[in-house]
């Protein structure tokens, strides 16, 4: 069976984007998913996203497999591509603001005049019960906690936006062998789903630099989900204002955390190609 596909990217966070409309389960398998994301014998990609029918009066539902096969519950760059993606699937009928299932609830993104994506993302979740992570009793926060990876002690903070955050501050994201350490975190013990992880520049309080090691992706140019929840974790720890820009490697992402507590991202999506396999 042939199947159409588009090619997405967020900030060269790239997915490949599946029309599912006709099913309700995504019509390839973890497995064939992860065979598709291989930069070398597949089309290449961090993830596939499903674009499937809406439940409980939403627009769409959405689904993504990441390149490990593992299915994460969400993804913020992957829902802005998902954004513009149903927007050319329904051409001139299509809205500027649509109602997202995820597995991590609804979420409402919004096409703006300038071709950004802004994406009410909820609010954030900050108990270790809902991280979940064992560094704090299930109903306290994880704020500045100590947690000793390959040989060292970090300040951690952890935040939930859907899917789980550990963020770290420090002077030089650079200088961080992010290949090393990134898989260190994301399987250490105390994260028993195992954790997404940030590495915090503060430049000025309005101003981040951020790097990620993704949880079933692993290196990754962005992460909005993990921008959503630095600048969240950020606030907690006194480091930075409630909007800030997060530079990431692929590009800036604009964060706000409102006082009614939720979270809003904005940032570009870009078209890359369309194919079939």
């Amino acid at each position: 069976m042939a199947i159409q596909f588009t090619k997405y990217h967020g900030l060269g966070n790239d997915f490949i984007l599946i029309d599912n409309r006709s099913k309700s389960t995504p019509i390839i398998t973890p497995a064939q998913a992860e065979k598709l994301c291989d930069r070398h014998f597949g089309i290449g990609a961090d993830g596939v996203i499903f674009v499937l029918p809406g439940e409980n009066g939403t627009d769409y539902t959405m689904r993504i497999f990441n390149s490990d096969s593992s299915e994460p519950e969400m993804c913020g760059n992957g829902i802005r591509c998902f954004a513009d993606f149903v927007a050319d699937l329904e051409g001139t009928s299509k809205k500027d603001k649509y109602r997202i299932h995820t597995l991590a609830g609804v979420m409402s993104p919004l096409l703006m005049t300038d071709g950004q994506v802004r994406v009410d993302m909820g609010e954030a979740r900050l108990l270790a019960g809902e991280i979940p992570t064992t560094l704090a009793e299930a109903n306290e926060k994880v704020i500045n906690k100590s947690l000793e990876v390959a040989g060292k002690n970090w300040d951690v903070t952890c935040v939930n936006m859907g899917n789980p955050h550990c963020i770290t501050f420090v002077e030089d994201v650079a200088a961080i062998s992010l290949e090393t350490i990134g898989p260190q975190f994301e399987n250490h013990p105390v994260f028993p789903q195992r954790i997404n992880t940030e590495f915090i520049q503060v430049v000025r309080s309005d101003y981040l630099k951020m790097r990620v090691w993704e949880r079933g992706a692993g290196m990754t140019l962005a992460c909005g989900t993990g921008a959503c929840a630095s600048l969240v974790a950020g606030v907690l720890t006194e480091k930075c204002d409630r909007i800030a820009t997060i530079e990431l490697p692929g590009g800036p992402l604009l964060i706000e955390w409102s006082d009614d507590q939720r979270v809003y991202m904005t940032g570009p999506t870009e078209r890359v190609f369309s194919g079939e396999f």
